[in-house]
């Protein structure tokens, strides 16, 4: 009896050490201490939530942690509409994780909360080895620091069906005056020219910046947080972009992302302008071969400039243990090693673009069946990555961009015109004021 009383006893004491173990761990990584065998554990939230892209981003992370028993990453997805809203208080009660993903808007958000830190070294010593794209790098850097490690990129380019020009025996655009042209003459027998957004949404501030760029009215904010939005170059664009929609589905203004492909894939439209995601569902839901998804730069207007919008995906550190920064050093050199990271970024292929030069040059991007047999529209994007602009990041770096870019004044502007019918002169009038009252909140 005296044994299994011992027995039981033993059992009862191991039951209540490993629920005690279990109530203190951090699920959220942010933890400064490690586990007894001398694990150091990293917890990192990315806001890449399709399933796809979940298994390659576990597959990654699950093999660094094979190679490195001394570190261990955890993965957690969240959710982009979380981000603005409940992120910066999780973080600042210091339930927030180790490394967080990012966007350039996002990284001045959450240096304000001051947990942000610099990623310098770090960032230098990759550079050196393995190239990023300015346009990648430069919107986190900023305040004398590197503030977060650019990942992948995503660049606007102008898609167009070769079967509908080649009927029209039309060439692809290369300026405004063309584009408006092939849009013309391409809409006809209830297809249209060109599918464009015209909703309040990030997906219509995306594209009409895009145009802003290509008119050459990109800086619409300066370091200073001055708006520059009503000019002439502005005016012209939204002209352009208004005079666009008449060639556009009658339901536009209901338009995000997924309306302009879904009608350009049915065939319902020969023009959209986005990123890579056209290239994976292409021949599928198009029922034509890889070659005929057409694709070229941004057209430029007369006086205009090459270039469209550009911008990339980072990743923030915000814990300052130094155990655990040497840990996210060596899981980010791990992480940009060619044979890692272009499994990394073909998650989404063709939407997810190399930043680095080692990832672009690499054989094994190129040998993914989507990226090998859209080579020739790859090359097409990558090259536009060169010359591209990103709103509030173009003449330094405005603190309160995301004072415009929450509240989708640049589409906004546009429903002025299309909603309220103002005058493309009173709405960009009317959008300076917007911008100018919302930087000074």
């Amino acid at each position: 009896m005296k044994n299994r009383l011992n027995v039981l006893s033993f059992i009862l004491i191991s039951l209540v050490l490993l629920l005690a173990g279990c109530g203190n761990s951090n699920e959220t990584g942010n933890s400064d201490s490690n586990s007894d065998k001398g694990v150091v554990e990293l917890t990192i939230w990315h806001m890449e939530e399709p399933p796809n892209r979940v298994e390659i981003f576990n597959q990654v992370i699950e093999n660094f942690n094979s190679e490195n028993p001394d570190i261990k990453v955890n993965a957690q997805v969240q959710s982009w509409d979380d981000a603005y809203s409940k992120f910066p208080a999780a973080i600042q009660a210091g339930n927030g994780p180790d490394l967080l993903f990012t966007l350039p808007d996002y990284t001045t958000l959450i240096k304000d909360l001051e947990v942000i830190q610099p990623m310098d070294d770090i960032v230098a010593a990759l550079d050196e080895k393995h190239d990023f794209i300015d346009a990648s790098l430069d919107p986190y850097q900023y305040d004398d620091h590197t503030w977060a490690v650019p990942i992948y990129g995503f660049v606007q380019a102008l898609w167009y069906r070769k079967d509908m020009f080649e009927e029209a025996n039309i060439e692809p655009p290369a300026t405004w005056d063309e584009l408006t042209a092939a849009a013309k003459a391409l809409t006809k027998d209830g297809v249209y020219g060109i599918a464009l957004p015209a909703s309040k949404s990030q997906a219509t501030d995306q594209v009409l910046y895009s145009f802003l760029v290509s008119g050459g009215a990109k800086n619409i904010i300066d370091g200073e947080n001055n708006i520059t939005f009503n000019t002439p170059e502005t005016i012209n664009t939204y002209k352009k972009y208004v005079e666009l929609l008449q060639y556009s589905p009658v339901d536009s203004n209901t338009y995000t992302w997924g309306e302009p492909q879904a009608q350009f894939n049915s065939g319902k439209v020969a023009m959209a302008i986005e990123k890579g995601q056209y290239l994976a569902p292409f021949e599928e839901e198009s029922g034509l071969s890889a070659d005929q998804l057409g694709v070229v730069p941004m057209p430029i207007a007369e006086h205009g400039e090459v270039g469209s919008i550009y911008y990339s995906n980072g990743i923030m550190m915000l814990t300052d243990d130094e155990e655990k920064q040497e840990a996210v050093e060596k899981f980010l050199t791990y992480l940009y090693e060619p044979e890692n990271y272009t499994t990394f970024v073909n998650a989404e292929p063709g939407l997810f673009l190399p930043v680095t030069t080692t990832g672009v040059e690499s054989d094994l991007y190129w040998e993914n069946p989507i990226i090998s047999k859209y080579s020739e529209q790859l090359n097409v994007l990558i090259e536009a990555s060169q010359n591209g602009a990103l709103f509030g990041f173009t003449n330094g770096v405005s603190s309160e961009i995301g004072q415009i870019t929450g509240p989708n004044i640049i589409s906004q502007t546009l429903e002025q015109i299309t909603v309220n019918d103002m005058s493309v002169e009173e709405a960009v009038e009317w959008g300076q004021q917007q911008m100018e009252a919302a930087v000074q909140e």
